[in-house]
């Protein structure tokens, strides 16, 4: 797990796959990713992700920057498993000028049917 990657909760966070880094999980259960963003540059991450699998709970931005010039800071994501299975969670960092992604993040959610 990277210093921007935690988990919280039931989500355990375990080896890293040819797809993804894996996040173990129960279904109904929430889990958190934290991903780093300079939104001075105009860094916004996006998460794309099935729907019927997984719920976004919260989206949150904490700033850590100490002056007003700089706006850099860590966003959180909460997910909540709602479906059993693998599942494919990927997070692109965007510009808001750019066609293409700067920097791509993906999990693979790996959902059990109970604890």
């Amino acid at each position: 797990m990277t210093a921007t990657e935690q988990a919280q909760g039931t989500a355990y966070y375990g080896e890293q796959e040819a797809e993804g880094r894996v996040i173990d999980t129960v279904i109904q259960h929430s889990f958190t990713i934290h991903l780093w963003e300079d939104r001075t540059r105009g860094e916004l991450w996006v998460p794309a992700y099935d729907r019927m699998a997984l719920a976004l709970l919260n989206d949150d931005y904490l700033r850590i920057a100490g002056n007003n010039a700089v706006d850099t800071g860590r966003r959180t994501f909460e997910f909540q498993a709602v479906k059993e299975g693998r599942h494919r969670l990927v997070f692109e960092k965007r510009m808001g000028w750019k066609f293409t992604a700067e920097d791509r993040r993906v999990f693979v959610i790996r959902v059990a049917g109970r604890p």
